[in-house]
Protein backbone atom coordinates (compact mmCIF):
# COMPACT_ATOMS: atom_id res chain seq x y z
CA UNK A 1 0.00 0.00 0.00
CA UNK A 2 2.81 2.38 0.99
CA UNK A 3 4.50 1.54 -2.90
CA UNK A 4 1.07 2.35 -4.55
CA UNK A 5 0.67 5.85 -2.48
CA UNK A 6 4.01 6.52 -3.18
CA UNK A 7 3.32 6.11 -7.31
CA UNK A 8 0.33 8.03 -6.70
CA UNK A 9 2.18 11.32 -5.18
CA UNK A 10 4.48 11.19 -7.60
CA UNK A 11 1.73 11.38 -10.73
CA UNK A 12 -0.06 13.50 -8.53
CA UNK A 13 2.86 16.26 -8.37
CA UNK A 14 3.78 16.02 -12.17
CA UNK A 15 1.36 18.46 -12.28
CA UNK A 16 2.94 20.87 -9.72
CA UNK A 17 5.40 23.33 -9.86
CA UNK A 18 8.73 21.23 -8.76
CA UNK A 19 10.35 24.43 -6.84
CA UNK A 20 7.41 24.40 -4.50
CA UNK A 21 8.33 20.40 -3.19
CA UNK A 22 11.64 19.73 -4.36
CA UNK A 23 14.37 19.10 -1.48
CA UNK A 24 16.14 22.21 -1.08
CA UNK A 25 18.51 22.05 1.71
CA UNK A 26 18.05 26.12 2.03
CA UNK A 27 14.65 25.53 3.13
CA UNK A 28 14.65 22.33 5.35
CA UNK A 29 14.37 24.45 8.53
CA UNK A 30 11.94 26.92 7.17
CA UNK A 31 9.96 24.20 5.22
CA UNK A 32 10.97 20.95 6.58
CA UNK A 33 7.86 19.18 4.95
CA UNK A 34 10.20 19.08 1.68
CA UNK A 35 11.46 16.00 3.42
CA UNK A 36 8.08 14.34 1.84
CA UNK A 37 6.83 16.29 -0.96
CA UNK A 38 10.55 15.80 -2.36
CA UNK A 39 9.44 12.06 -3.61
CA UNK A 40 6.34 13.78 -5.41
CA UNK A 41 8.73 15.90 -7.64
CA UNK A 42 10.35 14.17 -11.21
CA UNK A 43 12.31 16.57 -13.74
CA UNK A 44 11.15 14.36 -16.95
CA UNK A 45 8.72 11.83 -18.10
CA UNK A 46 11.44 9.11 -18.43
CA UNK A 47 12.08 10.07 -14.69
CA UNK A 48 8.82 9.31 -13.60
CA UNK A 49 8.17 6.29 -15.63
CA UNK A 50 11.04 4.89 -14.50
CA UNK A 51 9.85 5.71 -10.07
CA UNK A 52 6.54 4.28 -11.45
CA UNK A 53 7.96 1.32 -12.18
CA UNK A 54 10.16 1.09 -9.13
CA UNK A 55 7.57 1.80 -6.99
CA UNK A 56 5.64 -1.36 -8.98
CA UNK A 57 9.11 -3.68 -7.94
CA UNK A 58 9.12 -2.36 -4.43
CA UNK A 59 5.82 -2.70 -3.73
CA UNK A 60 5.63 -6.70 -5.50
CA UNK A 61 8.91 -7.32 -3.30
CA UNK A 62 6.94 -6.61 -0.30
CA UNK A 63 3.90 -8.53 -1.10
CA UNK A 64 6.34 -11.52 -1.75
CA UNK A 65 8.26 -11.27 1.19
CA UNK A 66 5.24 -10.55 3.16
CA UNK A 67 6.66 -8.03 4.89
CA UNK A 68 5.24 -7.08 8.35
CA UNK A 69 3.28 -3.69 9.42
CA UNK A 70 6.80 -2.80 11.34
CA UNK A 71 8.63 -3.22 8.10
CA UNK A 72 6.33 -0.94 6.05
CA UNK A 73 6.07 1.26 8.97
CA UNK A 74 9.86 1.88 8.77
CA UNK A 75 10.01 2.20 4.89
CA UNK A 76 7.05 5.22 6.15
CA UNK A 77 9.89 6.41 8.45
CA UNK A 78 13.05 6.58 6.42
CA UNK A 79 10.99 7.96 3.53
CA UNK A 80 11.72 11.73 5.03
CA UNK A 81 14.91 10.45 6.69
CA UNK A 82 16.29 9.86 3.19
CA UNK A 83 16.10 13.76 2.48
CA UNK A 84 17.38 14.38 5.78
CA UNK A 85 20.21 12.63 4.76
CA UNK A 86 21.09 14.46 1.81
CA UNK A 87 21.78 17.66 3.96
CA UNK A 88 25.37 15.82 4.32
CA UNK A 89 25.62 16.97 0.75
CA UNK A 90 24.74 20.48 0.74
CA UNK A 91 25.78 21.24 -2.75
CA UNK A 92 22.59 19.17 -4.06
CA UNK A 93 21.04 22.72 -4.50
CA UNK A 94 17.57 20.64 -5.48
CA UNK A 95 16.50 17.12 -5.55
CA UNK A 96 13.09 15.47 -6.39
CA UNK A 97 12.37 12.12 -7.08
CA UNK A 98 11.46 8.02 -5.77
CA UNK A 99 14.95 6.44 -6.69
CA UNK A 100 16.33 7.15 -2.96
CA UNK A 101 12.96 6.03 -0.45
CA UNK A 102 12.54 3.29 -3.14
CA UNK A 103 16.28 2.14 -1.88
CA UNK A 104 14.68 2.26 0.95
CA UNK A 105 11.79 0.26 0.81
CA UNK A 106 14.41 -2.47 -0.99
CA UNK A 107 16.29 -2.16 2.23
CA UNK A 108 13.92 -2.69 4.55
CA UNK A 109 12.21 -5.48 2.77
CA UNK A 110 15.41 -7.35 2.41
CA UNK A 111 16.33 -7.17 5.66
CA UNK A 112 13.07 -8.89 6.77
CA UNK A 113 14.08 -11.80 4.68
CA UNK A 114 17.36 -11.92 5.64
CA UNK A 115 16.17 -12.01 9.53
CA UNK A 116 13.33 -13.41 9.64
CA UNK A 117 13.08 -16.56 6.92
CA UNK A 118 15.13 -19.20 6.77
CA UNK A 119 16.45 -21.35 3.37
CA UNK A 120 16.09 -20.18 0.15
CA UNK A 121 14.04 -16.94 1.17
CA UNK A 122 17.01 -16.23 3.33
CA UNK A 123 19.76 -16.53 0.97
CA UNK A 124 17.62 -14.14 -1.39
CA UNK A 125 16.90 -11.32 1.31
CA UNK A 126 20.97 -11.61 1.67
CA UNK A 127 21.48 -11.29 -1.84
CA UNK A 128 18.91 -8.52 -2.52
CA UNK A 129 21.00 -6.96 0.17
CA UNK A 130 24.42 -7.49 -1.76
CA UNK A 131 23.13 -6.07 -4.86
CA UNK A 132 22.13 -3.04 -3.41
CA UNK A 133 25.18 -2.85 -1.18
CA UNK A 134 27.34 -3.45 -4.81
CA UNK A 135 24.91 -1.11 -6.81
CA UNK A 136 25.01 2.04 -4.24
CA UNK A 137 28.56 1.50 -4.00
CA UNK A 138 29.47 1.22 -7.49
CA UNK A 139 27.13 4.35 -8.20
CA UNK A 140 30.72 6.24 -6.16
CA UNK A 141 27.82 8.16 -4.38
CA UNK A 142 30.76 10.12 -2.56
CA UNK A 143 31.82 11.28 -6.07
CA UNK A 144 29.89 14.40 -7.90
CA UNK A 145 26.55 14.97 -6.19
CA UNK A 146 24.75 14.67 -9.61
CA UNK A 147 26.24 12.68 -12.12
CA UNK A 148 25.33 12.36 -15.53
CA UNK A 149 23.80 8.36 -16.85
CA UNK A 150 23.83 7.18 -20.52
CA UNK A 151 20.30 6.90 -21.34
CA UNK A 152 19.20 9.32 -18.41
CA UNK A 153 17.97 13.02 -19.58
CA UNK A 154 18.33 14.28 -16.04
CA UNK A 155 21.08 13.81 -13.71
CA UNK A 156 21.30 11.03 -11.13
CA UNK A 157 22.20 11.58 -7.50
CA UNK A 158 23.50 8.91 -6.29
CA UNK A 159 23.90 10.22 -2.67
CA UNK A 160 20.45 9.68 -2.31
CA UNK A 161 20.29 5.83 -3.27
CA UNK A 162 23.08 5.54 -0.52
CA UNK A 163 21.15 7.41 2.46
CA UNK A 164 17.83 5.81 1.18
CA UNK A 165 19.56 2.39 1.24
CA UNK A 166 20.87 3.70 4.57
CA UNK A 167 17.89 5.12 6.45
CA UNK A 168 15.63 1.96 4.89
CA UNK A 169 18.07 -0.77 6.65
CA UNK A 170 18.02 1.61 10.06
CA UNK A 171 14.96 2.24 10.56
CA UNK A 172 13.95 -1.79 9.24
CA UNK A 173 16.52 -2.76 12.02
CA UNK A 174 15.23 -0.30 14.75
CA UNK A 175 11.78 -2.59 14.36
CA UNK A 176 13.32 -5.38 14.46
CA UNK A 177 14.90 -4.80 17.64
CA UNK A 178 12.28 -2.78 19.64
CA UNK A 179 9.68 -5.34 20.62
CA UNK A 180 6.14 -4.58 19.31
CA UNK A 181 3.77 -2.89 21.66
CA UNK A 182 1.69 -6.05 22.68
CA UNK A 183 -2.57 -5.65 22.12
CA UNK A 184 -4.60 -5.35 25.50
CA UNK A 185 -7.74 -7.55 24.82
CA UNK A 186 -9.97 -7.78 27.58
Amino acid sequence: MLAFSLALCAIAGWWVDPSRLDWQPSLAAREPWRAITAAAVHYSPLHLAANLAGAALVGALGVVARVPARIVLAWLAAWPLTQLGLLLRPELAHYGGLSGVLHAGVAAAALWLLVHERGRRQFIGGAILAALALKVLGEAPWGPALQWREGWDIAVAPWAHASGAACGLSCALLSLIVPPVPSHAD
